[in-house]
């Protein structure tokens, strides 16, 4: 499960960074079911198969911080056979899942307060936490016209479009991301999503900066939503993800590159409030 885990987030087959975080600790159970020597067997195992795990994609944040919580919880409390030791991974990555899924539940909640105004919404790839405070804002009465751009090159948005299609309550249109400017000024408010925020930088989906320029452009607020734990510090540098060319033409390039960065930095002076489980921060 590992391997096909690694290569699951390698390939974007999961695109919500909660959900690849959840994905990633629950591939770690399958050490518990390996048989090793000692108790220093164990342990390198599993720091070796997170760390392949953190390498599948060095971007996201939250994929980071989960597999350190997780390693460094074992390897803290010294375990003194590798029974203990799985017994101990075992509910490092339970807590882990409970924490990302609480992190969100809440998080989206908050956000109900930023979008329970029967808003016309803009948002852009596909984000778990913005439909859970969608659905949450659906059910305290509410309802939404809503454009979702297509978040190319790998129509992530799509994803997004058809779950939203599915809610009584949402009128939701597709767009391609080139015509975000072209519908702001029918845009109450703009809703995303975040792989991380470093310093004064937000790190999500590539096209959010120029979305979010397009906003301020047009005087509409811009909400991000996520969990506190994708603040992060100096201790994470964000690597962006140079996805292959493939993604972008089918046919060989010839004569010429193809450039298909996974994300772009947005300025935090460009947003309204960041939306967390622990409170809402306004910039």
């Amino acid at each position: 499960m590992i391997d096909e885990t690694v290569e699951e987030i390698s390939e974007m087959q999961t695109h919500s960074s909660s959900v690849v975080a959840v994905k990633a600790a629950q591939a770690l159970r399958d050490l518990t079911d390996r048989e090793y020597p000692t108790v220093e067997d164990y342990l390198r195992s599993l720091d070796r198969n997170s760390s392949a795990l953190r390498r599948a994609n060095p971007s996201h944040a939250s994929l980071h911080t989960t597999q350190h919580r997780i390693v460094n919880t074992v390897s803290d409390a010294e375990p003194d056979d590798v029974a203990a030791a799985k017994e101990l991974t075992n509910e490092a990555i339970d807590d882990v899942i409970d924490s990302v899924e609480s992190s969100k539940d809440r998080a989206a909640a908050r956000a109900v307060s930023e979008i329970a105004d029967d808003d016309v919404l803009l948002t852009h790839d596909f984000s778990s936490t913005v439909l859970a405070a969608i659905d949450d804002a659906i059910e305290a009465g509410h309802s939404f016209e809503v454009y979702v751009t297509e978040s190319r090159p790998r129509f992530l948005g799509r994803k997004m479009t058809r779950h939203l299609s599915d809610r009584d309550g949402v009128d939701v249109t597709l767009i391609v991301d080139s015509a975000a400017g072209h519908f702001m000024p029918e845009v109450d408010r703009v809703l995303v999503g975040m792989d991380c925020i470093v310093d004064d930088t937000l790190y999500n989906r590539i096209g959010t900066y120029p979305i979010a320029t397009a906003a301020a452009d047009n005087d509409v607020p811009v909400t991000v939503v996520g969990a506190a734990a994708k603040y992060v510090d100096g201790a994470f540098a964000f690597e962006n993800e140079i996805r292959s060319p493939s993604e972008v033409l089918r046919e060989p390039a010839e004569g010429f590159e193809v450039a298909n960065p996974a994300y772009d930095a947005t300025p935090t002076h460009l947003l309204d409030t960041v939306v967390t489980d622990d409170g809402v921060h306004e910039y």
